[in-house]
């Protein structure tokens, strides 16, 4: 059984970040809403209370029936859980006089306390909050200040319950990572999460899951369902036929180099050629949102299809993962952006889905697919969204506007891997903007496409810094692209990141 660490999100932006840290300690962890506990799990070896976007004086806030948690397992509050085990215990949580927001560093930690085992007074921690804790109930001791935050840590006498007002999460909480460890420790759980593990365990649940039934699976190239299919192939061998729909809205030639790619995994692939109907779907279609749900139905519809063509087909695989699932629908509800990928499937298709890779980050995956052998230049290609150029062409789509960003964008990508730099970002492309500006070639006027480059920096994808990519390297992009692609006059980079912008354009 794998012992695991529960994380109760509140809706903070950072609460993916608890569970990234927690996994870096080798020790496997889920993310749940705050109200849905799987209580009776007897492999819950602790339990961590994210942040919140609300006070806990809000009348619309978070605030779950903690009594059955409490004393039962180690628990840490962070930020609002801090607050909201104070205020439902009979403290007092108000508004600070000024924001305590950014760096700070503690005052006071108290001698032998072990969540702060290592941790130094002078160590620099990171506040985000409105409000502060003003009193606490007689059984909380305090056990960590800073200058301007009396209660910045408090441990409840009688039971394991500790809190921080800060967010030990987050890459400017120098000691961050030590006070997770210090968690990890009192809660007395393996830490044996790791790549091969995950394979191992992994494996054996989808044999047993699955059993003798047949599976299709969606292939875009990329690595998150090259993974997933490496992984169902491993369990379930010949029961997988995957499929790969050129919807006309892949990177140059990439078809063709896709299925050359997968040959070394002995997978079975069907390639379907389903650019004419993409296109036609997609004709005088604007809005992102629209674009992403028709290229999403137009997958499973060619899906549905094929899966009729072949015999006692009983599940769908999709690499969905974390990313994906915390972005389409967040704990407040508001959608961020729509995944073709993500959510159920049409009554008519009749498939159960499989996702091995849901609980994964993306850099978990390519941990995993190089623990399973898979070439690195497979593993180590740059994210590529599902609905592909479809919403890197802004406005509506045709087959020209692809083709020139097609033809940009396999410059961009070719060049970026000449100079050494491929491997240096997270994830690059090329965008299609929906207006033409005025240029000069030779002694001509023109008025033409703009192309803006995009590259970030970034370990998950939930946060990212755009590339500080040289001068040099920017101009012989640039001019390589107005020289080479007909239709474009122009370009420019995007120094924008995220948040509050988000990697792709829409």
């Amino acid at each position: 059984m794998q012992e695991k660490i529960i994380i109760l999100d509140f809706g903070s932006q950072t609460t993916q970040l608890i569970g990234r840290r927690v996994r870096e300690l080798n020790t496997y962890c889920e993310i749940v809403p705050y109200n849905k506990f799987p209580y009776g799990d007897e492999s819950v070896k602790g339990v961590i209370l994210s942040g919140s976007p609300f006070s806990v004086n809000d009348a619309d806030a978070f605030k779950p029936d903690l009594s059955q948690i409490r004393g039962k397992y180690p628990v840490l509050g962070i930020c609002y859980g801090a607050q909201y085990i104070a205020y439902s215990s009979g403290g007092k949580v108000e508004k600070s006089d000024s924001r305590e927001y950014g760096r700070a560093h503690l005052a006071k930690v108290n001698a032998g306390e072990p969540l702060f085992d290592g941790i130094a007074i002078g160590s620099q921690v990171w506040m985000s909050h409105g409000d502060t804790i003003t009193n606490l109930p007689n059984s909380f001791e305090i056990i960590a200040s800073t200058a301007d935050v009396a209660i910045g840590g408090y441990k409840v006498e009688g039971e394991p319950t500790w809190a921080v007002q800060f967010h030990p999460e987050v890459y400017h909480t120098t000691d961050g990572t030590r006070l997770l460890s210090n968690f990890l420790n009192i809660c007395k759980v393996k830490r044996d999460w790791s790549p091969a593990s995950f394979i191992d365990t992994t494996v054996a649940e989808l044999k047993e899951e699955i059993g003798d039934d047949k599976v299709i699976l969606a292939l875009s190239g990329g690595v998150d369902s090259s993974v997933t299919a490496v992984l169902l192939n491993r369990a379930i061998g010949k029961n997988l036929t995957c499929v790969f729909v050129d919807h006309g809205l892949l990177r140059k030639n990439e078809f063709q180099n896709v299925l050359s790619d997968y040959e070394h995994l002995g997978l079975n692939v069907i390639g379907v050629n389903a650019k004419e109907r993409f296109y036609t779907q997609l004709a005088g279609v604007s809005d992102p949102e629209g674009k992403r749900k028709i290229i999403g139905k137009g997958f499973i519809d060619v899906f549905d299809e094929e899966a009729h063509k072949l015999k006692d087909i009983k599940w769908l695989g999709q690499g969905t993962i974390y990313p994906d699932i915390i972005e389409s629908l967040s704990i407040t509800g508001h959608v961020i952006k729509s995944h073709h990928n993500v959510g159920g499937l049409p009554e008519k298709m009749h498939l159960k889905l499989v996702e091995p890779l849901r609980l994964l980050f993306k850099d978990e995956v390519r941990r995993v697919g190089l623990e399973l052998g898979m070439k690195e230049s497979l593993i180590k290609r740059h994210p590529f969204p599902g609905p592909g150029l479809g919403i890197r062409v802004l406005g509506d789509i045709t087959a020209e506007k692809v083709e020139i960003l097609q033809n940009a964008d396999d410059i961009y990508t070719r060049m970026l891997k000449e100079h050494d730099l491929y491997d240096k970002v997270w994830q690059a492309g090329a965008i299609l903007l929906p207006i033409r500006s005025v240029g000069v070639m030779g002694d001509e006027r023109t008025y033409e496409s703009t192309i803006a480059l995009r590259a970030v920096t970034s370990v998950d994808g939930m946060t990212a810094d755009w590339a500080h990519l040289p001068y040099e390297f920017l101009a012989k992009v640039s001019n390589e692209i107005i020289n080479k692609v007909k239709g474009v006059n122009r370009v420019v980079y995007d120094i924008s990141s995220k948040p509050p912008a988000t990697i792709e354009w829409e």
